[in-house]
């Protein structure tokens, strides 16, 4: 059952912390959002469950093709002024951006 609580509280934490970090320094919420934390607490807790390394190592191998396909998410947000995109409008078109890049990769890419 604590198990099930940390992965809860951990994440929960982490984004309670980014958000309100994000008011005073963006660049330390933004370095903070880059480190691959839920990945660590994934493999980790993965890893306790299971001790399964092959496994691990696929995941880490499709991880390391899909967070670049991920990144066309961001554009929108980054370039929102500029395109006089609304938060959510800039939202949801990099929501559509990820999701077309991942998702062509995921039907034509090798399986």
């Amino acid at each position: 059952m604590m198990n099930v609580i940390l992965r809860i509280v951990i994440p929960a934490t982490i984004i309670f912390t980014v958000s309100e970090l994000s008011r005073r320094s963006p660049r330390l919420a933004a370095f903070l959002l880059t480190l691959p934390l839920v990945s660590i607490l994934a493999f980790a807790a993965s890893w306790s469950k299971e001790h399964d390394l092959k496994s691990l190592s696929q995941m880490a191998k499709e991880t390391l093709v899909l967070v670049p396909l991920g990144l066309p998410f961001f554009l929108p947000l980054a370039y929102a002024d500029r395109l006089g995109l609304g938060f959510w409008s800039a939202m949801l078109a990099g929501l559509a951006l990820a999701s077309l890049t991942i998702g062509l990769w995921l039907m034509f890419g090798p399986k």
